[in-house]
């Protein structure tokens, strides 16, 4: 059930509820990645209301901010993002997984808004690395925000790529961790523990904010107060719930990947609004 944090926030949280209800319209007939996408959506929201200088009509000006989606399977949170602002019609969200349309399990350049493709995980730091250091170079006030899975950062490019950005001194830079404390189906402190995540962060150089990702408050703080440091990366851990305003699936590591049936759309739907928990029959995914 999602709540409304104060008046000051009311668009947002109206807008992740609707992003929320997208994503749950996409986890049948196929599936997509229910619970991962679900922990992104305040961020993302955020990101594209408050903090990113990226519109409709300005996709392909030079002067528009950057986001790359390293994490790339929570796209469903991203184009239901899109879909609210006015970025991607809604209807186009019915094409998932269908071949007549580009909408499917990881981001795609054909859809306009979309910088980079993902899906390889570890691969975007460097990416945005190397528009960060353009823009520097050019005089570029641009902001460039890379969005990264926690499960993620056991890939050796990500760090890498943080010991690039500080020697370039790339404070236009911002990594965002969807801190949600899974990686597929273990959490990541019974996999390869992170913790302590800021300090191995700002061991690496970076100057490092850690809030509750699901606060619109601390996100306006935190984002607020960027560039953070002059001269360094800039990261925000930002704790999630994987699963977020769904309590039969939240923190449950057997339903990172969803393919419901109608009748489970329909109430999940319906929980999302604080109606009774959803009995779940449809299969799970387990990799091991």
């Amino acid at each position: 059930m999602i709540t409304v944090e104060n008046n000051n926030y009311q668009e947002l949280t109206g807008t992740a509820l609707k992003v929320r209800e997208h994503i749950i319209r996409m986890s049948t007939d196929g599936g997509c990645f229910t619970g991962a996408s679900l922990s992104a959506v305040d961020l993302i929201v955020y990101l594209y209301s408050r903090f990113l200088n990226i519109k409709k009509d300005n996709l392909d000006d030079p002067n528009r901010d950057y986001l790359f989606l390293s994490k790339g399977h929570d796209v469903p949170a991203l184009y239901g993002t899109f879909a609210e602002l006015g970025l991607l019609e809604k209807e186009r969200l019915k094409n998932h997984l269908l071949l007549n349309d580009h909408i499917y399990w990881h981001p795609n350049t054909k859809i306009p808004g979309i910088e980079f493709h993902s899906g390889s995980l570890g691969h975007l730091p460097s990416v945005a690395i190397g528009v960060a250091m353009d823009l520097k170079i050019s005089g570029g006030t641009n902001k460039v925000v890379c969005i990264l899975g926690d499960g993620e950062l056991n890939e050796g490019t990500c760090w890498e790529a943080m010991l690039v950005a500080n020697a370039y001194k790339l404070d236009n830079l911002l990594f965002v961790v969807d801190r949600n404390h899974f990686q597929a189906n273990m959490r990541t402190e019974d996999l390869i523990p992170l913790e302590p995540l800021a300090d191995k962060f700002e061991a690496f150089g970076a100057a490092v904010k850690r809030i509750n990702g699901h606060s619109f408050a601390e996100l306006d703080e935190a984002f607020g107060a960027f560039p953070f440091h002059d001269g360094k990366l800039n990261v925000i851990i930002a704790d999630t719930l994987r699963g977020k305003g769904l309590p039969s699936i939240q923190e449950r590591a057997d339903r990172w990947f969803c393919n419901f049936n109608a009748d489970e759309i329909q109430q999940l739907l319906l929980e999302l609004h604080g109606e009774h928990q959803t009995t779940l029959t449809s299969e799970t995914l387990v990799v091991r």
